[in-house]
């Protein structure tokens, strides 16, 4: 599609999960194509439902499952833009998800990457992607001074 449409913006349904450790930790994932820390997630795949995306991009992106996914909200718009590094500019439809009853250990599981970690959310966090930033504000998880 981008061959087509070179950079210019289109509409990209997506998935993010949101997962918290018993400290009350978010997981996060330094990403390969923006250097930045992010939450897990990523675009549905055709025939696929919003629940099924989130379930598996948690596998692929972070080698865990979950028990439920808790549906949070959805986000789109105009506040939804971003542009990658490499130019491409999308405009997000995302179903945000929070995963309860996380099982195994957040392990690499794809080549999308470079590592998992839990941050505290008490502080800010150097290095997170600005839309990560900006919808996790938005749903109330950070304060908007953060």
């Amino acid at each position: 599609m981008r061959k087509r449409l070179g950079t210019r913006p289109i509409i990209l349904s997506t998935v993010t999960v949101i997962v918290f450790n018993e400290q009350r930790q978010i997981l996060l994932q330094k990403r390969k194509d923006t250097c930045d820390w992010g939450t897990i997630g990523g675009a549905l795949e055709l025939g696929e439902s919003l629940e099924e995306a989130a379930r598996r991009e948690l596998y692929e992106e972070a080698g865990l499952k979950a028990r439920t996914m808790k549906f949070i909200d959805v986000l789109s718009g105009k506040n939804m833009y971003y542009k990658y590094p490499n130019g491409d500019e999308v405009y997000f439809v995302m179903a945000v998800y929070e995963a309860d009853g996380i099982e195994g250990e957040p392990t690499i599981n794809d080549d999308e990457g470079l590592e998992l970690k839990y941050f505290s959310l008490d502080q800010p966090i150097k290095e997170m992607n600005f839309m990560t930033k900006k919808y996790l504000k938005k749903l109330g998880y950070i304060n908007q001074a953060y």
